[in-house]
């Protein structure tokens, strides 16, 4: 069970990254009509985390190749390989950008933000994989609280209706795209800690427990940010307009939160691109973190919200031939038998 619950908090925050937590991620994908593609997310989330790590505990893999050769075949492991390798890497820029903007919050240089969350990462990594770990297990139960905290006071201090917008369900299909999405860096965390999962009852309570998470907080979050859909566009992270008329303390609590989950999600990154190297470079594996994560500074001057409102729909489209796969992978994996 304790196994089954660190792998759990891998993967949330893997998931919970800048894009998530301030809102942004979600406001592109969900908004007014999506009840109905937030419950099929918890549904088709929880399936291709089963199924990753069914794959990666059966190879006992320990960086992401075998895994992805197994969903998406031979042929097709080139170009995947390079487009899951180019997710973490603009992803993880994304993560960087996030830290500037959220450090501009408080009236702090952009590049002061960047250089706090590198000098942070790299110190994680001088123990491995291991930091990772121990990191996601003390932050995540705080993250996921607080902002399940946050979002709950709006939502009784507002009067909102949780089931308000079930009447209409047209933004179903939205369902396919934020979750393809969000498993392809799932694909190369989980793809580097096959050799740690001991059985398939963690694989199941870290899968389900995910998926249900996630959604809850998905669900409560989109609800919210309904409300304020006409001032979203005012803010580079729509949190912040949702705590706009609270007390200076809890924007600066959430503040913290919230660089959290963004560090959270840049080292799920880190280490799916550094396990990747490894094998090319004979380098410390915090050296080769940083070397990393100096290539990626320049890009972070194209902005937080511009690099999402691109990147990650576009993310969604080319990784549904993998959710596909994962979805059906129970039939597929009979079938080879």
């Amino acid at each position: 069970m304790r196994a089954g619950l660190k792998w759990m908090f891998l993967i949330i925050g893997t998931t919970i990254g800048a894009g998530y937590a301030s809102g942004r991620e979600l406001w592109e994908f969900f908004g007014h009509g999506s009840g109905l593609a937030i419950v099929m997310f918890i549904v088709f989330f929880s399936m291709s985390c089963y199924a990753i790590m069914m794959i990666s505990h059966h190879y006992q893999a320990t960086e992401y190749r075998p895994v992805l050769k197994e969903i998406v075949g031979k042929r097709l492991l080139p170009i995947y390989d390079v487009m899951v390798f180019l997710y973490l890497y603009t992803t993880t820029v994304v993560m960087l950008s996030g830290s500037g903007a959220t450090g501009q919050a408080f009236n702090l240089p952009y590049w002061w933000g960047i250089a706090f969350i590198v000098i942070m990462l790299v110190v994680l990594f001088m123990r491995d994989i291991s930091g990772v770990l121990s990191i996601n297990q003390f932050i995540l139960p705080i993250l996921i609280i607080g902002l399940l905290y946050v979002l709950l006071t709006f939502t009784v201090d507002q009067k909102l209706n949780i089931f308000s917008h079930w009447r209409e369900q047209y933004n179903w299909t939205a369902a396919f795209p934020f979750t393809a999405l969000n498993i392809l860096p799932l694909v190369a965390v989980l793809g580097a800690i096959g050799n740690k999962i001991v059985s398939k009852r963690e694989i199941l309570v870290a899968s389900l427990g995910s998926g249900l998470i996630l959604g809850v907080l998905t669900y409560i979050y989109n609800n919210s940010l309904i409300q304020i859909a006409d001032e979203i566009l005012l803010y580079e992270i729509p949190l912040f307009a949702i705590l706009k008329s609270y007390p200076f303390q809890m924007v600066l609590f959430m503040t913290i939160l919230l660089w959290f989950a963004i560090f959270t999600t840049a080292a799920s990154g880190v280490l799916g691109i550094t396990t990747r190297l490894l094998s090319y470079f004979k380098l410390p594996f915090w050296l080769l973190v940083f070397l990393i994560l100096a290539t990626m500074i320049p890009l972070t001057t194209l902005g937080f919200s511009t690099l999402i409102s691109v990147l990650y729909p576009l993310y969604g489209l080319l990784n549904l031939y993998v959710l596909t796969r994962l979805l059906l992978f129970p039939i597929w994996n009979k079938m080879e038998k």
